[in-house]
């Protein structure tokens, strides 16, 4: 991965860390008056909110691990068992994130929501759970890799001893 493309994707995360940032500390709490002024019940009120800022962390958990594997990329030690570490990370906030979707679907059938929107939040679960799967799979392909690399480096001694 080229250098311009590791800057480029920095420069991406840094701004949804910091675009998440200012969602927690600024648009939750209008959020919340929102609901308040439309007369929502406490406890559903607070539930989706606690919802929404656990899905906001979720991402910058995943934002966090993907920049910790960019600097291992850029050292050349992605393929290593340091790696596993953040795709672990990786793949639980984003199976976290897809049942915190689901639970905003759960929270929101009772009421007056059509049940078109219901079922959309609990597609966009799915498609969420999915991309964990994905993590997962990539997740073998590394283990592969790392495998093969200490493979090679184990062969490459004993071509040395040879020599």
């Amino acid at each position: 991965m080229g250098k311009l493309t590791i800057l480029a994707l920095r420069a991406v995360i840094a701004m949804v860390l910091a675009g998440s940032l200012f969602v927690q500390v600024w648009m939750v709490p209008l959020f919340s008056a929102d609901l308040v002024e439309a007369g929502a019940s406490d406890g559903p009120r607070i539930a989706l909110l606690v919802i929404i800022v656990l899905g906001i962390l979720c991402v910058q958990v995943v934002a966090v691990c993907v920049w910790r594997l960019l600097t291992m990329v850029r050292r050349g030690t992605v393929f290593s068992h340091g790696a596993f570490r953040f795709v672990d990370v990786i793949f639980g906030a984003v199976s976290v994130a897809a049942l915190l979707m689901f639970a905003i679907a759960v929270l929101l059938a009772p009421g007056g929501i059509a049940p078109g929107i219901v079922l959309l939040i609990c597609g966009a679960a799915l498609m969420i759970g999915g991309v964990a799967l994905l993590v997962l799979v990539m997740r073998t392909l590394l283990a592969q890799a790392v495998a093969r690399d200490t493979e090679a480096a184990g062969l490459r001694a004993e071509l040395d001893e040879v020599i």
